[in-house]
């Protein structure tokens, strides 16, 4: 930066000039990949406040995913339309197009990712550009760059231009040596897959990132998130969607996870209420840079026979999928959460119950329900 430059030539001049034998202390600069940047060591990052703006300006990567459109929705109930931008490198659907700002944005082009940034005034960054944990198996490369490569990119950004970041975490990013009911905050972590490893880095680099420069960086550990808005994406944990659609469209329903693997679980409702929670959370009352988070913990036989309730002809079959079952048997069976509900109020709406009945409803089975009833 041009600043730093400056600082730089005028450090040197006092050196050459100074007659005396005692040093003057330069500023340590870092170079940070290719980025054309420079960010002192000692830098003290602060992101916007509602004392110095009215609302935040936002910016969401990965915004098509299942995650995205639902927290734009909500950001742009609370601070305006114009204030959420939401972004993406696929073509929205009309309804989304057309519901507020959407431009094209790839994290791992450096230079597009900054102007945006610049051009927008953004102040908080939501980023869900991410490779699920099958997905991310099937092509490592990629989610290797994506998930990793791009997280870099959205740091740095961050730093340089004092954001709030929010990067989302996952059950994935525990492993087969971590306690599993319950797993708490701190513990083990040796997920593997690279979704899992990506999500790890994420966490510790926003860490480092945090009390190396200042930067206000906040993380949840999702659970798997259940929504009627959107399809099965490929994560592990996307059974839990897919028995509604099917019960609903065929009757019939098989599952690639053994009845009995116990996952936590939240209905996207809840883990859109807690991003937002925890990045309007004061910065005093987080002890920590990353929390689980949890609602319920059910298996794929518990959520069947809730199912069943209402789709009392559904068929329920198992046809076990190795790599997926290899997944959820390294990942967490319950998460700890009462580091988040003790700092900055966690807590839960739905569980498995009102789980069901809000998805059967969202879906357009009013009338399968109302003869339940």
């Amino acid at each position: 930066m041009p600043m730093v430059r400056n600082l730089g030539r005028a450090a040197s001049q006092l050196l050459q000039s100074s007659g005396c034998g005692c040093g003057i202390s330069i500023v340590p600069v870092r170079c940070i990949g290719v980025s054309p940047r420079q960010v002192a060591s000692d830098a003290s990052f602060h992101s916007v406040t509602f004392s110095e703006s009215d609302h935040p300006r936002v910016l969401i990567t990965g915004g098509l995913g299942q995650l995205g459109v639902g927290l734009a929705k909500l950001l742009r109930k609370r601070f305006g339309k114009n204030n959420v931008i939401l972004s993406d490198i696929r073509k929205p659907a009309d309804n989304v197009f057309y519901s507020g700002p959407f431009i094209f944005a790839d994290i791992l082009d450096y230079k597009n990712l900054r102007e945006i940034v610049v051009n927008n005034r953004i102040t908080w960054l939501f980023h869900y550009s991410a490779l699920l944990s099958a997905v991310g198996e099937a092509n490592v490369p990629l989610a290797r760059a994506v998930n990793i490569t791009g997280l870099h990119n959205v740091l740095d950004i961050a730093a340089e231009h004092n954001l709030r970041l929010f990067v989302p975490s996952t059950i994935g990013a525990f492993g087969p040596t971590s306690p599993r009911d319950p797993t708490p905050d701190l513990c083990i972590q040796r997920p593997r897959t690279i979704y899992g490893v990506s999500k790890v880095h994420a966490e510790l680099m926003g860490e480092y990132y945090h009390y190396r420069y200042g930067l206000d960086f906040r993380c949840l550990r999702y659970p798997g998130i259940i929504s009627a808005d959107s399809q099965p994406g490929g994560g592990t944990t996307d059974y839990a969607v897919q028995i509604f659609h099917d019960a609903i469209k065929t009757g019939k329903f098989k599952c690639y996870l053994k009845p009995d693997t116990r996952l936590p679980m939240m209905y996207i409702d809840d883990c859109l209420k807690a991003t937002l929670e925890v990045m309007e959370a004061p910065a005093e009352s987080l002890t920590m840079r990353t929390y689980n988070i949890n609602a319920m913990s059910f298996s794929p036989e518990e959520l069947a026979q809730e199912v069943q309730k209402y789709v009392p002809e559904l068929q329920v079959t198992y046809s076990v999928d190795q790599v997926k079952q290899a997944i959820a048997d390294s990942w967490p069976m319950n998460f700890d959460d009462s580091n988040a509900r003790r700092d900055w109020g966690w807590k839960h709406d739905y569980d498995l119950p009102e789980l069901v009945t809000t998805m059967f409803s969202y879906l357009g089975s009013d009338s399968r329900i109302a003869q339940a009833n």
